[in-house]
């Protein structure tokens, strides 16, 4: 039996807000591709959950982690400055360098009121979906660039939703605060490759599709073996993906090493598979985006054919 390649062997990853959905998968992929990776999230089998109120731990996480690689899963708040420094001081003493740094906080859809205005929405969630969503990433970056830009070739990688054609117009049934979230994140991708660019790093920005992430599976009542009895409630989730479908795709982005075709753009799951090969776990490649443009935001029936 041929053994696994590890291209990322020798690497440091930091994974922010890994205790489930996209994060998660992202974290053991890295590590599975030979990366130690540090995973941090709020919610722990030891100081409880988070806001967000899901079963979900950052032990759980370093357990999978454990199961492919090396790494380490901490209880970090990324609003809390102190606390992102206090991780920056530890990967350095530890490892000495950091290569990788995914910002895949969030969270603040919780805080969502879909269809609602401005001026209806409440201003306290509205702006606690601002803090996780843009304050968290500023704050993670601020405090991990200056380790990170010490040797050439860092990646910086923003998760988000929504390419930047499907994000150039509001989105008005998620809202304000959420368009603005998401909208910041390409913002902030684009500005941050032109400042690590001077240092030998790069900034994706990147996107899954119809994430199958924990908390859509339990919202429809399934599991990831049984999601297509989903389709009765929801038709439209039949071009849904894995969290491991974007996990290869940053994997992969992480040991191209002419990845800077993509620096200060948003990329697509849909489109790494394409351009790196490979397929979700299912062994399709789902083109979200486009099945969203083209099929159901058009009110067509569900039909993924010509899609995955």
């Amino acid at each position: 039996m041929t053994a696994p390649t590890r291209p990322l062997t020798g690497r440091v990853a930091l994974v922010a807000g890994a205790t489930r959905g996209a994060s998660r998968a992202i974290a053991v992929e890295l590590a599975r591709a030979g990366a130690f990776v540090y995973a941090t999230g709020r919610s722990s089998a030891s100081a409880g959950r988070s806001e967000i109120d899901r079963p979900e731990t950052i032990e759980e996480t370093g357990d999978l982690i454990a199961a492919v690689g090396d790494g380490r899963a901490l209880v970090v708040d990324h609003l809390d400055i102190s606390a992102v420094s206090n991780l920056v001081e530890q990967i350095e003493s530890e490892k000495g360098r950091l290569d990788i740094l995914v910002n895949g906080l969030f969270g603040g859809d919780i805080y969502a009121q879909f269809g609602d205005k401005l001026w209806e929405h409440n201003l306290e969630r509205g702006l606690r979906m601002l803090r996780l969503g843009i304050d968290g990433h500023v704050i993670t970056a601020h405090q991990v660039l200056p380790l990170m830009l010490r040797r050439p070739g860092s990646l910086l990688i923003e998760l988000t939703d929504g390419t930047t054609e499907y994000n150039r117009s509001y989105r008005k049934d998620q809202g304000f605060f959420y368009d603005l979230v998401k909208a910041s994140t390409e913002r902030m991708t684009g500005a941050l490759q032109y400042e690590m660019a001077q240092h030998g790093g790069t900034a994706i920005a990147v996107t899954p599709g119809w994430l199958r992430s924990e908390a859509m599976l339990d919202l429809f009542g399934v599991r990831a073996d049984n999601w297509r009895e989903a389709l009765a409630a929801e038709p439209h989730f039949v071009i849904s993906e894995s969290p491991t479908f974007v996990a290869r795709g940053i994997a992969a982005l992480a040991e191209d090493l002419d990845r800077d075709r993509f620096g200060g753009s948003v990329v697509s799951s849909f489109e790494l598979a394409s351009r790196y090969n490979f397929d979700d776990v299912d062994g399709t490649r789902p083109d979200a985006w486009r099945y969203i443009v083209e099929v159901q935001d058009r009110g067509l029936p569900a039909d993924d054919s010509g899609f995955r």
